[in-house]
């Protein structure tokens, strides 16, 4: 399971409180009325699906219910960072220097303090 920074509740909780609501940063009809029924159905349902990270619009539903945004690889599903909503977009060289932003998306070595492994008591045959 994925572990997800609100950038408001400042702490990072399962990828099940969180509800996607769509690619982030775009630029919406002022007048959605004067908008034609093709350019109404492209900025509705057409959105680019690229490889690589993208920025999209995140909720956290069963917290804060407040809305933020986060840039994630969708190669690898890794959410990359997350800021507040109303904030401009972050540079993406920035961003790949970063590091990863939750907890989760960190390499197994660094979340487990390793424990020595414990003996077993074999049983041989013939043994009592």
């Amino acid at each position: 399971m994925l572990l997800i920074r609100c950038p408001y509740c400042e702490e990072e909780r399962p990828e099940l409180e969180f509800r996607n609501a769509g690619e982030a940063h775009i630029a919406r009809p002022s007048n959605i009325t004067a908008t034609s029924d093709e350019d109404f159905e492209k900025f509705f349902f057409i959105r680019s699906n690229p490889k690589g990270i993208i920025f999209e619009r995140w909720r956290h539903m069963h917290g804060c219910a407040r809305f933020f945004n986060a840039a994630r690889d969708t190669v690898t599903d890794k959410f990359v960072m997350t800021y507040k909503a109303g904030e401009p977009r972050p540079d993406l060289a920035a961003i790949a220097e970063s590091g990863p932003a939750a907890w989760a998306n960190r390499p197994p070595d660094q979340l487990n303090v390793k424990k020595p492994a414990a003996k077993r008591k074999s049983a041989k045959k013939g043994e009592a």
